[in-house]
């Protein structure tokens, strides 16, 4: 790995900088054969690293040592993974402030946030599944005569996970911890454009005692994640990323019947009626619209308030958003950072144009700050009508969709016709109405005056083409192992003939 341009001696973030490109079987690893990326940082367009693609040779070496710690790691008894697993959360928490810092620096995103939405939230999933760890065992049924079954729950073997660039700690530790307290290894492909972050989850879980090879982190785009899916002694992917890329893997893997998760993108609706209190559904869709600059796949950027209180919402809406403030992300003052790459900006910029062009009404921002950086203004546009390309595809940036609804069956069936269906939320004071109503949404992860809340103890995920399977929460287990079922008979075996 090459250093270079703003992270350099002195900063809280070279103390935690990654030594190499990769990390496999318990050492960082570089192979200068691998083609070249840059590591840019968003906020000011500056090349901060250099990493290169795995080669073959890197990705054998991920794939033979990882199979070989994942053979030892499951001779261990639950109790003990999770020993484990929750002394890297401790190693986590201690170092939050400089992860925090690289977590910054990889992203773009305000260190204001990032201190307390990413290494922590890995943390809590290595502690979660660290304690769980040890409750993972069979079960007994009796049948007549005597005869009984007992089941075991095996691990899977070897996993890989596919990050995506906007939590790439915590990504890479939703997907490592409950492979591996299920006694699975896992070798992780972090995001091209984020990279770093996981290169120290990996050296944090070998100090904390994890057998070397156990959690292997390579870099590469789209080929090296082909190689990994496509290899037969891979036993499972899990992709956090886009419904197009989702839907490549998928089939990939399914040409090996691997086991999947698929954690993908989302339109997702938040229903706001004339009786919530305002304040809160402003707060609502300002975290399900802004935070992160708008890249979180959860999020409610479709926005629907019923007609009667839409002015006051808007009002409000603008009111709240000129305490925005926009800059240096490793300034604490600052609340709202970069896109991640100009690339994700022009995306961005792309729909805010079409969205004028189809005749929505901008409410506010909708352009590219001054100065350098990937900074687009929080945009909000109202009149947004359902058939609009803002309000159908998803974007994957700052920008809001407010549409209008008079009653719950219209605006119930509108919400739904959608292919998406990872996240909903509803604003009422009338919680008959609001349980009635998150009932009838298809999404898979519901908020009742909330919203983008994600507490690991709870499952994440979607339905529709917003996903398979389920991360965090006990569901994750079930998608991390499998069922031996061994029928035991006490007596004589009988057969026809």
């Amino acid at each position: 790995m090459t250093l270079a341009g703003a992270i350099g001696a002195g900063t809280a973030a070279y103390a935690v900088q990654p030594e190499a490109s990769h990390f496999v079987n318990g050492r960082y690893v570089e192979d200068t054969g691998g083609a070249v990326i840059d590591v840019v940082y968003p906020a000011t367009g500056e090349v901060i690293a250099r990493v290169h693609e795995a080669t073959a040779a890197v990705i054998e070496e991920a794939i033979v040592s990882g199979r070989a710690a994942q053979a030892e790691w499951a001779r261990l008894s639950g109790t003990e993974r999770g020993r484990v697993l929750r002394r890297a959360a401790d190693i986590m928490r201690e170092r939050n402030r400089a992860l925090s810092v690289l977590e910054t620096w990889d992203t773009g995103k305000p260190l204001q946030e990032t201190l307390v939405a990413d290494a922590t939230s890995g943390a809590d999933a290595l502690e979660y599944f660290g304690g769980l760890a040890g409750s993972l065992t069979g079960e007994h049924i009796p049948l007549p005569g005597g005869d009984w079954v007992y089941t075991v729950r095996e691990p899977l073997g070897l996993c890989v996970g596919i990050g995506a660039w906007n939590y790439p700690t915590q990504i890479a530790c939703w997907k490592g911890a409950p492979a591996l307290a299920c006694g699975n290894a896992m070798i992780f492909k972090p995001s091209e454009v984020t990279p770093l972050c996981a290169l120290k989850v990996a050296e944090i879980l070998v100090e904390a005692g994890a057998p070397a090879g156990l959690y292997n982190v390579i870099q590469g785009r789209g080929g090296v994640g082909g190689s990994l899916v496509s290899d037969p002694r891979v036993d499972k992917v899990s992709l956090t990323g886009s419904v197009s890329t989702g839907k490549k893997v998928y089939a990939a893997a399914a040409e090996g019947m691997k086991h999947v998760t698929m954690e993908l993108g989302g339109k997702s609706p938040m229903l706001v009626f004339d009786d919530a209190s305002v304040e809160d559904a402003v707060s609502g869709a300002i975290l399900g619209n802004f935070y992160s600059s708008g890249q979180i796949c959860s999020n409610g950027t479709r926005v629907f308030v019923q007609r009667g209180l839409k002015e006051a919402f808007l009002e409000r809406l603008e009111e709240r958003l000129q305490g925005v403030v926009m800059g240096d992300p490793m300034d604490e003052a600052t609340n709202y950072g970069p896109m991640v790459s100009e690339a994700q900006l022009q995306i961005a910029l792309s729909y805010v144009a079409k969205g004028v062009e189809e005749g929505a009404r901008l409410v506010c921002g909708g352009a590219r700050a001054e100065g350098p950086g990937c900074f687009l203004e929080p945009t909000v546009f109202a009149d947004v009508t359902d058939e609009m390309t803002i309000a159908r595809e998803e974007i994957f940036g700052p920008v809001m969709s407010v549409l209008d609804f008079d009653g719950e069956d219209e605006v119930v069936a509108r919400a739904n016709a959608t292919e998406f269906g990872l996240s909903a939320g509803v604003y009422t004071s009338d919680l008959t109405r609001a349980h009635r109503v998150i009932g009838r949404l298809e999404a898979g992860s519901c908020f009742i005056n909330s919203y983008n809340d994600a507490p690991v103890e709870v499952p994440f995920g979607g339905v529709k083409a917003s996903g398979v399977g389920r991360e965090n929460s006990k569901e994750a287990i079930g998608h991390y192992s499998q069922v031996k079922s061994v029928y035991v008979r006490m007596g004589a075996t009988e057969a026809p003939f």
